[in-house]
């Protein structure tokens, strides 16, 4: 009998074996897929992934932050394409060394993967899909009919969890589900390297073409290629009902603290409102892209050849609790708490639970229930805070960053970064604060972003701002 069974041998599952198997734990890894190691990756589901400090610091846990890092393109901000062509580039941070980086999903599942059988205690089981978990006995079934017993199973099998369902029903008394979906879909597209392996963008940012209800997206690959995401309505609307109700124009409903952003008219290419429901035809697409993103058409070859073999995607996110049922079972990671992509912490924060996983199974061994108590109760509230600044970050990336009050905001963010080592944006804080917790990053950028936004409103002169001033009313919010 294992001592721990881990369902999804994913990003978090791999990781995740790895901290258990160092700590002298016999790991067994069951995969509904088959080895991605001897198959080829399917195209159109994988959405670049952005490695930053939380997860650095859990690769740097099992000594394997360099090695990914060497293979990873560094991005120093977001790259910004107007209607017209015209590009702005506005920093992550003032301060040096802080920046994101873009990491492949399969090249590191592999890597974690290959380190993980390095262990003699941690066995891989590929095409075993979870069909069930007693919520009584701790027994998970495959779809082979393999039945398993362990000390203890974590599932880190996605926010589809087959462990997590069983939690659902009759498993877990008074267990709280939410899941809710974005209109929003997304659809993986494609710019290939130019010759010798050059980049045709700038390689080292986060390529954003934002406009208004829906944008593009696209981040460098170390070949020289970028993965692009466009991110539009499954739907479409009449223009005037499609978003909602009419969202307000004040400085502070434009604090990127909430999703009821409105960015001036130039924000958008058009009054249309499209939709993936629009684009059925070769001609839709092409009308459709280099209406809004023309700078990128001539450099994606494979565009309509790509639009139509991947399939949509879609975007929700998913919370619950409790975690963990009796030390029998543990749920991590998406199945636990799946986010939108929009604040690039999906995968920061599946490493990070990892590590505070780690962190407690070495404070009270292997006493899985409260082990798992003590984990839920750590990171639930922040969790919650992340997938709720995830979806804010999608009406800020979408709609904010062509506003000019937000560009003067991002831009006296940077000055005071610069200046002050004491002071972190929102963004840095989530991003570059391994140690702050998602909830204080929330909090605290959020009354920041609110004030700031009403100081850049105030004026169209960035120059003009005294920065011990602005400063000081920073400081005193506490």
């Amino acid at each position: 009998m294992s001592d721990v069974t881990i369902i999804g041998a994913g990003l978090a599952g791999s990781l995740l074996a790895i901290y258990l198997a160092k700590r002298g734990i016999k790991v067994d890894v069951y995969e509904a897929r088959g080895d991605m190691r001897n198959e080829e990756m399917s195209a159109g589901r994988s959405i670049n992934l952005a490695l930053s400090d939380r997860g650095i610091a859990a690769l740097r846990g099992v000594g394997m932050d360099e090695y990914m890092l060497a293979e990873a393109v560094p991005m120093y901000g977001r790259m910004i394409h107007s209607v017209a062509g015209g590009t702005k580039l506005l920093p992550y941070s003032g301060r040096k060394g802080e920046y994101i980086n873009s990491v492949s999903r399969a090249g590191l599942n592999i890597e974690l993967m290959n380190e993980a059988e390095k262990y003699d205690g941690v066995k891989f089981h590929f095409n075993e899909r979870c069909v069930d978990f007693d919520c009584t006995n701790g027994g998970a079934t495959f779809s082979s009919g393999v039945s398993v017993r362990s000390d203890t199973v974590i599932a880190t099998d996605g926010a589809g969890s087959a462990v997590r369902h069983a939690f659902m029903h009759g498993g877990v008394e008074r267990f709280d589900f939410s899941q809710s979906w974005l209109a929003h879909g997304y659809k993986e597209l494609h710019i290939p390297a130019g010759p010798d392996g050059s980049f045709l963008l700038e390689k080292n940012a986060l390529h954003i073409w934002p406009r208004r209800k829906f944008m593009m997206i696209a981040l460098p690959n170390f070949d020289g290629s970028f993965t692009c995401t466009l991110f539009l309505a499954h739907k479409s609307e009449p223009p005037e009902v499609a978003g909602g109700s009419p969202r307000p124009t004040s400085a502070a409903a434009r604090s990127g603290t909430n999703t009821n952003l409105q960015p001036p008219a130039t924000a958008g290419g058009s009054d249309i409102v499209p939709a993936f429901d629009q684009l059925t035809d070769e001609a839709a697409v092409m009308e459709f892209f280099n209406r809004e993103f023309a700078d990128a058409v001539p450099l994606m070859p494979t565009l309509v050849v790509d639009f139509f073999a991947n399939p949509t995607g879609n975007l929700g996110t998913v919370k619950c609790f409790p975690w963990n049922v009796d030390g029998k079972a543990l749920l991590l990671g998406d199945s636990a708490h799946a986010l939108v992509p929009f604040y690039g912490q999906g995968m920061n924060c599946a490493f990070e639970d990892v590590r505070v996983l780690d962190s407690l199974v070495e404070k009270h061994g292997r006493n899985w229930e409260t082990v798992f108590t003590e984990y839920g109760g750590l990171r639930k509230v922040n969790t919650d805070a992340i997938a709720d600044m995830a979806e804010e970050n999608f009406y800020e990336m979408r709609d904010a960053t062509a506003d000019p009050v937000f560009q003067r905001k991002r831009e006296l963010e940077t000055k005071l970064e610069h200046t002050y080592p004491d002071y972190f944006s929102k963004y840095s804080m989530v991003t570059f604060r391994e140690d702050l917790p998602y909830s204080v990053a929330k909090e605290k950028g959020n009354a920041q972003d609110r004030l700031l936004m009403e100081i850049c409103a105030e004026t169209s002169d960035g120059s003009a701002m005294e920065l011990p001033d602005v400063m000081e009313k920073i400081r005193s919010l506490g």
